[in-house]
């Protein structure tokens, strides 16, 4: 079988739809990746993957998303696929038109989160909605990565037999090593006594950053690790005046971008992720397959995965102070750090393990 997978831009392919094409090769099915060029790419490609370089936009200009419209009709036109499976809220909805308008047999969709739960303007979230509506109406197969995702498709009627597959991460990258401390806490100029609380996120308004600095300022025991980085595609307020005005000192430490995230994570104490809205947050999985206490905002997706008292702390989003106070609990206390990280542990093995939600997506595609 040949399917297409049509992602917005390279960040997507290569954080959340890799490991599935994997999967898919290994059952057999060629596998094309559709998506905006970037260099995030080139691993997928030096995988042995195909990956169209379309022209996908994340804005709402309708001009772009036209040309995006007929050049995604253009490839599924020449390679014709058996397959359309689309990604994200925009280039999923493009992905799903144009598979409908030239016969693809079969058209799936993996909605990461509606835009409509997302902040703004009413008119965008009553214009998400629609697409969203619209989009159901043809679609094939409908999955969502959380629980409270496929409830809302369903009970708003965008798609009656919308099903929840999760997200997940290998364990065997993710996981607790004790040996890796020492060695990052070292080149990172951090104390091995210090409590590290630690966020791995694009830098974005609407991930919380802001007010984990603030809550921070009242968190005296604890350092904070700073990973990721601002795509170029990426909209709304610059955070560096935020970062400059934090007034951490030494205990605030940017990391950027760094292709060794689980070792960071396995150096770390706590994780945070203070997030406005969430689809089921994978940097989330990461850190409880590390064995780390969560502290997350009560959100979407995020309040699915963090049991509060049990695997870490939910706060109210937009909100310091709480989020001081919740990371003023696990830094003053390690034997509850340790007790939350193994519940949370052992809840991401049992509900979060990649190779389990590729194998139950891959068999809701029939695949």
């Amino acid at each position: 079988m040949k399917i297409l997978e049509v992602v917005h831009i390279d960040f997507g392919i290569r954080q959340f739809v890799w490991p599935l094409m994997q999967a898919m090769r290994a059952r057999g099915h060629q596998v094309i990746g559709v998506c905006a060029d970037g260099p995030l790419l080139e691993p997928v490609r030096q995988d042995g993957f195909d990956v169209r370089a379309l022209p996908m936009a994340r804005s709402l200009n309708p001009v772009a998303q036209w040309r995006a419209f007929k050049a995604l009709r253009a490839l599924i036109r020449a390679e014709k696929p058996d397959m359309v499976h689309g990604h994200f809220p925009i280039s999923g909805f493009l992905a799903r038109a144009a598979a409908w308008a030239e016969g693809v047999p079969h058209i799936a969709y993996t909605c990461h989160g509606f835009l409509f739960h997302q902040p703004g303007p009413l008119w965008k979230r009553a214009l998400s909605f629609v697409v969203e509506w619209v989009g159901g109406k043809l679609t094939h197969t409908f999955l969502t990565v959380s629980e409270e995702a496929a409830t809302d498709a369903r009970k708003l009627y965008i798609h009656s037999q919308a099903t929840a597959v999760g997200n997940g991460r290998d364990p065997a990258r993710y996981r607790p090593a004790p040996e890796t401390r020492a060695r990052i806490r070292a080149e990172l100029g951090t104390p091995e006594d210090a409590v590290v609380v630690v966020i791995v996120s694009r830098l974005v308004w609407g991930k919380g950053h802001p007010e984990l600095l603030a809550a921070m300022r009242d968190v005296p025991g604890a350092v904070l690790w700073v990973v990721g980085n601002r795509l170029t595609t990426d909209h709304g307020r610059d955070l560096e005046p935020f970062f400059q005005q934090a007034g951490l000192g030494d205990r605030l430490v940017r990391l950027g971008h760094r292709d060794d995230v689980p070792d960071v994570l396995a150096a770390s104490d706590i994780f945070a992720l203070p997030s406005h809205s969430e689809g089921l947050p994978m940097s989330v999985i990461e850190a409880m397959l590390t064995g780390l206490p969560v502290v997350a905002t009560n959100v979407r997706g995020s309040r699915e995965q963090v049991v509060e008292g049990e695997t870490g702390f939910l706060v109210p989003a937009y909100e310091s102070a709480p989020l001081a106070a919740a990371l003023n609990r696990l830094t003053g206390d390690s034997a509850l750090r340790a007790r939350m990280g193994q519940a949370g542990l052992a809840r991401a093995r049992e509900k979060y393990v990649e190779d389990v939600v590729i194998s139950r997506t891959l068999d809701l595609l029939k695949l």
